[in-house]
């Protein structure tokens, strides 16, 4: 197969590629350049798409012997990721940029233009495994639980799954990895793994919101609407939150209080107890099915709301296109915006975008 490796600079990429050049494909790297700021330079561990990064997956490309390309990518991440981003949080709701960078641009942008210039399929880093089931190609989580991806995957579709490689899936741990790209002679084998959102490398998330959206203060109130405090911008929070609330009234208990609600039309917060953070169901209309959608309206499973979060076991219903989800036990501090993973076993059935909430504690 003409396989074209998506090569990030990172360790994990450059492995995969080597795989596939191994198993006999004919392997072309590419680096995607998702920054116009030429001069952007890597924050220790922070970040994954900068200038460093494009010169190290180069590198790993020389060393495997394979051609190498850099394809600007850089106004369609804008459009996608960041000002999605920045939507979400406007309107009150917490998003996942790796979630939507998957989708719509390493494997929607990225896949569509291999797909055009003659490529078989897209090999990427990411820890998750591909199965050949009766009703087509299935997304399978890795076999290293500790790094497994298939949630930030969940995303993806049947007709994208049928042209994706995975080849670190099956691989015991991250260190047999390393250990390889180390045999390979890559320089990579023991760069640190990127964390936290590539756009926003100081990790001061609400800082780089306020320079976009700016400063609009408004209140933070219990859930009775009773004034407890004031912000300065309902975007810098997010449901579960409980740091920097800086509240004028203490709670009549004494206990912390977190923020339940993020209420953009008002530019409100709502605080409340921690038991007030169970959720008793979820929902949302943004869905899509990782392989064949499944054959009954109704049925049983596991969600996963977080990419390191544990699988709750769950009864899911689909009805006028809205997927529904009652989880045996509360989900913690659920927001609108997160993205709801769906997994019968090891299999990733599909995902939904949370639109609405219901909590298991009634106000009273």
């Amino acid at each position: 197969m003409r396989v074209l490796a998506a090569m990030s600079g990172g360790v994990d990429s450059a492995v995969a590629a080597a795989r596939a050049v191994d198993a006999g494909h004919d392997v072309v790297g590419v680096h995607l350049a998702l920054s116009r700021a030429g001069g952007t330079l890597r924050a220790g561990s922070r970040g994954c798409c900068t200038i460093e990064d494009a010169m190290d997956a180069r590198r790993a490309a020389d060393r495997l012997g394979i051609p190498f390309y850099v394809w600007d990518f850089s106004e369609r991440f804008r459009d996608d990721v960041i000002e999605d981003f920045v939507a979400e949080y406007q309107a009150g709701r917490t998003p996942n940029p790796c979630m939507r960078c998957n989708e719509r641009i390493k494997f929607a942008a990225l896949l569509e233009r291999a797909l055009e210039l003659g490529f078989d399929a897209v090999c990427t880093g990411h820890y998750a495994t591909l199965v050949d089931g009766p009703g087509g190609r299935e997304l399978h989580r890795a076999s290293d639980n500790a790094k497994d991806q298939s949630y930030v995957l969940g995303v993806l579709t049947a007709e994208q799954l049928a042209h994706t490689l995975f080849p670190l899936g099956v691989t015991p741990s991250k260190a047999l990895v390393r250990a390889e790209a180390e045999e390979r002679g890559l320089a990579v084998a023991h760069k640190p793994d990127s964390h936290d959102i590539c756009f926003i490398p100081d990790g001061d998330t609400r800082g780089w919101l306020a320079d976009r959206v700016g400063v609009a203060p408004g209140d933070i109130v219990d859930r009775a609407g009773t004034v407890v405090g004031s912000h300065e911008g309902a975007h810098g929070y997010t449901v579960g939150q409980r740091r920097g609330l800086h509240l004028g009234v203490p709670a009549a208990d004494g206990k912390p209080r977190f923020v339940l609600e993020v209420r953009p039309v008002t530019n409100t917060v709502v605080v409340g107890p921690k038991d007030a953070l169970a959720i008793a169901e979820i929902s949302g209309e943004r869905h899509s099915w990782a392989g064949a959608a499944p054959r009954v309206d109704e049925f049983a499973c596991e969600v996963q709301i977080r990419a390191h979060a544990d699988p709750v076991p769950a009864h899911a219903s689909v009805a006028d296109s809205v997927v529904t989800v009652r989880p045996e036990v509360p989900l913690d501090g659920v927001a609108p915006g997160q993205t709801a993973v769906l997994y019968v076993g090891t299999r990733v059935l599909g995902q939904f975008t949370i639109d609405r909430t219901l909590s298991a504690v009634p106000v009273g």
